[in-house]
């Protein structure tokens, strides 16, 4: 079976450029065929562009929202030191651009006051852009968890796809994507908790294992307050899953113990009363036709 990867769902959509390839990648393009190598070599040929900063607007369809701030101005000193070195990937809209990858060097940017940015100039549709947006962050492990399966999801409903299509589409198995849709079944209060950072993705994945909502909960608030590891959860969700099959004992008062009692005495024979002092059921043993009828003839007085 053929291997996915994240880089192949890149080559797909950039058009053989790859956002992610080191300079010396770029130097010497795979050789796969003639063609594919005179298209690299083409793409790579292509000078950025120098753009107004002031130009260039966010993508409405990035599915990152939350940019690590101190990260931010750490990347806006070292632009101010050595320039940007991999420009911005954007589409042409009117007499301005939308950024299709580079959104965190497009703020950093910023920061560093920066009044032109390098670009590479793309035609691609609304849907592509989306696509490649997820993609960028996926291959950079920037996304939460959370957002990538609200980008996921928004994907499947904007433009009609399934699980299958959305796979293929983001080099990830069919599983993997289910998996990660789930997470937006739990809870609001842990869903802020993994956007947060505050509990991980395997964390999240442990606790699906719970049905009730409320004892999901619990344990989130477990895990953040007394950083329990994701395997640690897993032990302690299949120790209270145990517990949780084992039948309760049923709450009886002393006065039906002593008449379970009196009826054995009664009756010559076990007699087991099954349930509470509201409702249940008795249950008379016998051990063959002559106790049976034995039996009858004292319930019969």
């Amino acid at each position: 079976m053929e291997k996915r990867g994240l880089g192949r769902g890149l080559n797909s959509l950039f058009g053989d450029y790859n956002l992610l390839e080191d300079d010396e990648t770029k130097k010497k393009p795979q050789k796969e065929d003639k063609e594919t190598e005179v298209k690299v070599v083409k793409e790579i040929a292509v000078e950025p562009k120098e753009v107004e900063i002031g130009l260039i607007d966010r993508n409405p369809a990035q599915p990152r929202r939350n940019f690590d701030e101190k990260a931010l101005g750490e990347l806006a000193q070292s632009i101010k030191s050595h320039g940007i070195i991999q420009p911005l990937i954007v589409v042409k809209k009117g007499d301005r651009y939308i950024i299709v990858a580079g959104e965190r060097r497009w703020r950093a940017a910023i920061k560093a006051k920066l009044k032109t940015v390098p670009v590479v100039i793309k035609e691609y549709n609304d849907q592509q852009i989306a696509e490649i947006a997820i993609i960028e962050n996926l291959q950079r492990e920037d996304l939460n968890p959370i957002e990538s399966a609200r980008a996921i999801k928004e994907l499947m409903e904007k433009y009609n796809m399934t699980q299958e299509r959305v796979a293929d589409k983001i080099g990830k198995s069919r599983p993997a994507v289910a998996n990660t849709l789930r997470l937006l079944t739990l809870p609001e209060q842990i869903i802020d908790l993994i956007l947060a950072n505050k509990i991980s993705a395997g964390h999240a994945r442990a606790l699906l294992a719970v049905e009730d909502k409320a004892a999901q909960k619990e344990l989130a608030l477990k895990v953040v307050e007394k950083k329990i590891s994701v395997r640690d959860l897993e032990k302690l969700i299949k120790k209270l899953s145990k517990e949780g099959k084992k039948k309760p004992a049923e709450q009886r008062s002393l006065e039906l113990n002593e008449f379970e009692k009196d009826l054995t005495r009664l009756l010559g024979t076990k007699t087991s009363i099954i349930g509470n002092d509201k409702k249940g059921r008795i249950i008379i043993n016998y051990y063959n036709a002559e106790d049976l009828q034995r039996i009858y003839d004292i319930l019969k007085k």
